[in-house]
């Protein structure tokens, strides 16, 4: 393997300015997983053969367990190992950890085949039917977090109850009442920058502790890896600041934290697919046929955009997320809203929640749009009023146990992703609720404990 892309990498190590990588994969649940190696072996050895870990790291839940029932079975394997390859393309060094530099890495099976159920490699294949078409996905992504002022240790130890927002109310747009959390924030979208990442805009959000940080679009599997980057750095930032913050879609009964998507498609040539303007709206009829996949796969792809028990309190009525299938311009009440105008003409996907898996949330709305170019769907009218409140629009699955039974039991699920992964992710789904299942609450302790 050529020297080349890790040249900048040796001089470094050479120098004594990063001693350190991790090479990571990401998860399931969209975390960065892996080791560290030390600089001369990575350089020497993984970079140009491969790293081992264990198979399950691609088989567990959110606690680490595994278990029988994935494609991907690290019992009947016997916990061997996949093969990490590093992309040169994702190597950055972290300005929060002094001498280290993280790449991300493909996992391929000892046969030498990349391993179909890894979420990068999800994301990959549908990139590749759109390739074959001659068409390139841009997106962003737009993630939302709640801070708080307790550090983690202190959040674990309340069992993560009655914890204090790092804002007292509302901040949404304000440009006051951010003092408190604006240490963090300001140190995150720095040091984000300084890693790579090309920072937008960043502001206050509804729920009380709640902010946002926008990075600049890219192609969809650099948008992708840059999610997951932010979201591992930002974590670490805010434990050495000694707070914490949280992604997960629906803390409690306030506003969630949401990932909306912003996906648009270009040609090999770089031209505005999407845009038509001699089209009244602008829209190609492409981008018409884009939307209206979204649409008619929502119910079966919904579990790669809302893959948890908790993404589902998000996507509830009252809650400003969607819960009904329709699209509109410039509709923040519709699952789908087409914004922008010529090379910006794009979907904005307001389905994910902040725990989406970027990789496989990008994937699913990429396999949409394409069955709907593929098989020319039509579109509905857009929808100009509330759609939030209208019983006429129809409904995404309201729990994960039906996303589960419509992505099980969907033959376009399984044509388009394939018996591996529709199998892989059903198990997830399914060790999610037997999770949840068997928990009991804070809520059934205060409703049942002496009044039952």
């Amino acid at each position: 393997m050529s020297d080349a892309p890790y040249a900048r990498l040796r001089e470094d190590a050479a120098h004594g300015r990063i001693d350190e990588v991790i090479v990571g994969v990401p998860d399931l649940q969209g975390r960065i997983q892996g080791s560290r190696l030390s600089a001369p072996y990575f350089l020497d050895e993984a970079a140009r053969n491969g790293f081992g870990a264990c198979v399950y790291l691609l088989a567990a839940d959110v606690d680490m367990n595994t278990g029988p029932g994935y494609a991907l079975d690290a019992w009947r394997s016997g916990f061997g190992d996949l093969v990490l390859h590093p992309d040169p393309a994702t190597l950055r060094t972290l300005p929060w950890d002094e001498g280290t530099a993280l790449v991300l890495a493909d996992a391929v099976g000892q046969d030498g085949e990349p391993v179909e159920v890894a979420p990068r490699q999800v994301l990959r294949t549908q990139l590749d039917r759109l390739a074959a078409r001659g068409l390139t996905a841009f997106a962003g992504t737009e993630l939302e977090f709640l801070v708080f002022g307790e550090s983690y240790r202190t959040a674990w130890e309340r069992r993560y109850a009655g914890l204090r927002p790092a804002t007292d109310y509302n901040v949404d747009y304000s440009l006051q009442g951010l003092s408190a959390i604006e240490p963090v924030t300001r140190r995150i979208r720095r040091e984000m920058v300084r890693a790579g990442l090309s920072m937008e805009t960043a502001r206050g959000e509804c729920h009380p502790g709640q902010y946002e940080i926008v990075f600049r679009y890219a192609e969809a599997m650099t948008t992708c890896d840059n999610h997951v980057f932010f979201k591992y750095g930002a974590k670490r930032i805010a434990e050495q600041e000694g707070v914490a913050l949280t992604f997960m879609p629906k803390y409690d009964e306030g506003e969630g934290n949401s990932c909306h998507i912003h996906l648009s498609l270009r040609g090999t040539d770089g031209s505005a697919v999407f845009a038509d303007p001699s089209a009244a709206d602008g829209m190609s009829e492409l981008m018409r046929h884009f939307v209206a996949g979204q649409l008619a796969c929502l119910p079966d792809f919904a579990l790669l955009m809302a893959p948890n028990v908790n993404s589902y309190k998000r996507l509830k009525p009252g809650a400003f997320a969607p819960t009904g299938i329709a699209w509109g311009r410039d509709n923040r009440t519709c699952p789908i809203r087409v914004v922008g105008t010529g090379h910006s003409l794009r979907i904005e996907h307001r389905v994910p929640g902040g725990d989406a898996n970027p990789y496989l949330a990008v994937a699913a709305a990429v396999a949409a749009g394409l069955h709907g170019i593929e098989n020319a769907l039509t579109a509905p009218p857009p929808h100009a009023a509330n759609a939030l409140a209208d019983a006429s629009v129809p409904q995404l699955p309201g729990t994960l146990t039906e996303a589960l039974h419509r992505w099980e039991n969907s033959e376009l699920v399984a044509k388009v992703f394939g018996p591996e992964v529709v199998r892989h992710y059903a198990q997830a789904a399914r060790t999610e609720l037997a999770a949840f299942e068997t928990a009991v609450t804070d809520w059934e302790r205060v409703r049942g404990f002496e009044r039952l």
